[in-house]
């Protein structure tokens, strides 16, 4: 196709008009979304049905598409409304423009995280709908808010409410990631965030002198450990290709905090790190062995933890589960090479798989398209835009008769 007969197309034009919508924070609008996710749900002819299950600022948006057999578990296609910051000068189009260039490119902030999956779930739907199919499970389309803060006001708050409890959900499918290749990613299940902070105190005084049982001492051999502990996960993924990074904890200094000036030894320093810990790590022993460094480097080391997220057991990937067997089916039958893997960031499907959801995490984008999420000039090619509706054609019958 042609930039001309893309910018003539039904879907795409949906999708950009979505784009243009600046729900960015700090502090997301989202009024003008729900406004226009009413209009798609008319326009589909689903129920539409506004929640605020944590505060009037923070609606959850669920199309319902019925099912011939209702009282079957439901299938959720999620995606989130609220997208990351812009610097603006750091892009060469307007970050919410929606510009598209002469090789199909469109450019805006969400085009791949994750804007273009909840317009691509509503044109898969208007497809099978103009083709007269009626889903023998009921499908909800639900557009919920603050994902890119952690989904505390949105996802998390939202399986708690009763409205979602009436829905009866077996099965999710939520965003997930372009690939490096031609193999699409498949998330099945994601590591547990453990953000913490080390407090170390110790002996304060002048800098001239040599005191004992300093805070920069302890801080130094705490370092030492989880840096060599950084450094043993970096070698897992040297000496074995196979692996992804989401196979792997990754550990991250990300804050250094205390002192006053360069002549005084402080009574107290502060590291911090961003920890993504392994579906197969035993979570325990790790906080165990992080609390004997503690002792080692000489006490009076405390560990705080910014957050800390309990396992969630990954979806089940295999014959036992017939979603996983309809969704794979679906892939293979569109000649789509996939692989499934450990999502190395954070997604609301924990939430569900918490609630005992099976959950995936899938966006059909291939390797001509970079990841471009939270990056400036993100963008998304019209014609792989387009062929992610015909796959999702494809697998929302699918997990839907399963």
């Amino acid at each position: 196709m042609s930039k001309a007969e893309w910018e003539t197309n039904e879907e795409i034009e949906i999708f950009r008009e979505y784009l243009k919508i600046p729900s960015v924070h700090p502090k997301p609008d989202y009024t003008p979304c729900v406004e226009f996710l009413k209009r798609q749900a008319e326009s589909l002819d689903l129920s539409v049905q506004v929640v605020y299950p944590a505060n009037e600022d923070n609606p959850v948006v669920v199309l319902k598409w019925e099912g011939s057999e209702p009282e079957l578990p439901s299938i959720i296609l999620n995606s989130h409304m609220d997208v990351v910051p812009v610097v603006a000068e750091k892009w060469k189009h307007e970050p919410f423009g929606a510009e598209m260039d002469d090789e199909g490119r469109i450019f805006a902030r969400g085009t791949q995280d994750t804007k273009q999956v909840g317009t691509q779930y509503l044109g898969a739907i208007r497809a099978l709908k103009a083709e007269g199919f009626q889903p023998k499970r009921t499908v909800y389309v639900t557009f919920v808010p603050d994902e890119e803060l952690g989904g505390h006001l949105g996802m998390r708050e939202f399986v708690k409410d009763d409205y979602f409890k009436s829905m009866n959900v077996g099965f999710s499918l939520d965003e997930g990631s372009p690939s490096l290749d031609e193999t699409y990613y498949v998330f099945y299940a994601e590591r547990t965030a453990w953000p913490f902070r080390y407090k170390f105190k110790g002996t304060a005084g002048h800098g001239s002198v040599l005191l004992p049982n300093t805070a920069g001492e302890k801080l130094c051999f705490i370092l030492n450990k989880m840096m060599d502990y950084r450094a043993s996960q970096v070698k897992r993924l040297t000496d074995d290709p196979e692996l992804f990074i989401g196979d792997v904890t990754t550990v991250n200094l990300t804050q250094i905090l205390g002192g006053q000036q360069n002549n005084v030894v402080p009574a107290q320093l502060e590291l911090i790190f961003d920890l993504r810990i392994a579906v197969d790590v035993d979570l325990e022993a790790l906080e165990q062995q992080a609390r004997d460094w503690c002792e080692e480097a000489g006490g009076d080391v405390e560990i705080i933890f910014e957050r800390k997220d309990n396992f969630v057991a990954p979806t089940k990937i295999g014959p036992e589960n017939p979603f996983w067997v309809a969704f794979e089916q679906s892939l293979t039958e569109l000649n789509l090479k996939f692989k499934p893997q450990v999502c190395p960031g954070g997604t609301d499907s924990r939430y569900l798989r918490q609630q005992g959801v099976s959950a995936l995490g899938f966006s059909p984008m291939n390797n001509n398209t970079p990841i471009l999420a939270h990056d400036h000039d993100e963008f998304i090619k019209a014609d792989v835009y387009l062929h992610g509706i015909e796959v999702y054609k494809k697998i929302i019958p699918a997990v839907a008769n399963a």
